[in-house]
């Protein structure tokens, strides 16, 4: 059976579990998905600061989850925040192939051709134009934030889809998008929600990661043991065990 892990890289437990929820149903009875909680950073991540903490945050459930004895080996890793953090230092760092939900998404939304993205927070602007030119996506037309973040998205299912909804129909109008991308991982199962409401594909980010997670071979070249090529301080053990 494949392994897939799931790194939450923020703390909150209801995220991880919203997580666990949907990737498990995506992957199917022939994967055990297991999702760990960030241990150290913010329950929400929202802002430059608390993404910076976060890919520190990812490193760290991702050396945690390898230490736990009798935990299998991963044949992947998700980062599940749309976002990514830590996403290079965690593929340079990890045998298994590893991606994240904003990576995954976008690749999936350029399938379609020119695509936007909704997701909450207005702060997650210039960290996703940043990820995408990073990651070589010129298709991305725009991204539109809607004012609540992901989190009080999430607190509020009913009314939070009629708001998503609209953002579809104005992003896909306003970019002339082929496809939308519904980002962040409390917005699970959201796209297949509205999909009725909007006239052009929404890509489910969760979703999306699932899917290449479990695609995705080791790259040439990958580490046969996971490790960094720097030796630590004031991190935790699991972290520090596996530096140089």
């Amino acid at each position: 059976m494949r392994q897939l892990l799931v790194v939450n890289p923020n703390t909150s437990a209801t995220v991880t579990a919203l997580l666990q929820q949907h990737v498990q149903r995506e992957a199917g009875a022939g994967v055990q998905v297991h999702s760990i909680t960030a241990r150290l950073g913010a329950p929400y991540i929202a802002c430059e600061a608390s993404y910076a903490v976060a890919a520190h945050a990812a490193l760290d459930a991702w050396a945690a989850a390898l230490a736990e004895p009798g935990r299998p080996t991963p044949d992947a890793v998700l980062i599940g925040c749309f976002g990514d953090p830590g996403l290079f230092a965690l593929r340079e760092a990890s045998p298994a192939p590893v991606t994240g939900l904003a990576e995954a998404a976008f690749a999936e939304a350029a399938q379609h051709g020119r695509f936007a993205v909704v997701t909450g927070g207005a702060r997650w602007v210039p960290m996703l134009e940043r990820l995408a030119l990073a990651l070589g996506h010129q298709a991305l037309a725009g991204i539109h934030t809607v004012a609540p973040t992901g989190a009080q998205l999430m607190a509020d299912p009913e009314g939070s889809r009629a708001l998503l909804a609209r953002a579809c129909q104005e992003a896909a109008a306003r970019w002339d998008a082929q496809a939308v991308i519904v980002g962040g991982a409390g917005l699970a199962g959201v796209a297949a929600a509205i999909q009725g409401r909007v006239g052009v594909p929404l890509i489910d980010s969760v979703g999306a990661g699932t899917r290449m997670a479990l695609r995705l071979q080791p790259a040439p070249g990958a580490r046969a043991r996971p490790g960094f090529d720097v030796a630590w301080q004031q991190v935790g053990a699991e972290l520090a065990a596996l530096g140089r």
